[in-house]
Formats: structure tokens, C-alpha cells, sequence
């Protein structure tokens, strides 16, 4: 259908995204900004990890501290240039705690350079919850297969 619209008549809703676009018509190339790392290794995506271990006592209270504690900078991260997700991972077995936040691959170098706000203030919210051990962050690349 959208390909019959042409592309000078084809509105966007807020809610298309062009994955959405993409699945609907196989047809539609979509143009994205790729690094290479090397050859066949290629990202669109660079994400950033913040992540720390809760414990099962008092009935999990670490983990819905860790919890209370994201959803007071959340509203931060995703006004964050380029943010293309945050994502909330918890692990029941190894009792994990992790936040990513997935950003154009171009973009991450400017929020790289603000220091990855808010993190210092969530990383030292979770380092002063009882409970919470092993506060980290990492990045790395993301990319669909």
C-alpha cells in the first residue's frame, strides 16, 4: 500500500517505525548510518550497560529499590539524543539487575561525552541500597540478525 501511495504522498504516523515499515513491505530499502568493525561485522547501535547484583533477602528489597531507583531517572535516559530503547533485564537465578540503553550509533559519542547522564547519580543510588553489590557498566555494539 505504501508503495502505491509514491513517496511524496506517504505520511508517517508517530507510531510507524520503519521496522514496522520494513516488515510490511519487504520491498523498502532503508538507509542506515553502518560502522564497520571488520569485514561482515558491521553495527548501527551502540549501547550502554549499567548493571549490578540484588539479593533475595527481606523479600527482594534490593531489587525493588534497584527498581524505585531507575524509575527516577528514566524520564532522563530516554530524553537522551539518539535513544532508540532502554531495556530493563532482571535474572531470578543469578539475581541480576541490568538497564541498556540502545542509541544510534552516531549519537553515542555526544552522550558518551556528557558522561552518560544520569549514570553517576543511578550507579550511586544503587551502590547505597543494602543489598546491591557489583555495580558496572559496560558498551558495547547492537545489531539484529
Amino acid at each position: 500500500m505504501l508503495a502505491a501511495l509514491g513517496p511524496a504522498r506517504c505520511v508517517l504516523r508517530p507510531s510507524t517505525t520503519l521496522a514496522k515499515l520494513a516488515v510490511r513491505n519487504p520491498n523498502l530499502t532503508l538507509a542506515r548510518a553502518m560502522t564497520t568493525i571488520v569485514e561482515g561485522v558491521e553495527f548501527d547501535t551502540v549501547a550502554r550497560e549499567w548493571r549490578c547484583k540484588w539479593s533475595a533477602d527481606n523479600d527482594k528489597a534490593s531489587l525493588a529499590a534497584a527498581q524505585k531507583a531507575l524509575n527516577e531517572v528514566l524520564a532522563d535516559v530516554k530524553k537522551v539524543d539518539g535513544v532508540k530503547g532502554v531495556q530493563r533485564v532482571v535474572c531470578g537465578g543469578c539475581l541480576d539487575f541490568k538497564v541498556i540503553t540502545s542509541l544510534e550509533g552516531d549519537k553515542f559519542g555526544a552522550w558518551e561525552e556528557a558522561k552518560f547522564a544520569p549514570e553517576e547519580a543511578f550507579l550511586e543510588k544503587l551502590k547505597a541500597i543494602d543489598g546491591i553489590t557489583t555495580v558496572e557498566t559496560q558498551t558495547f555494539t547492537l545489531m539484529p540478525m
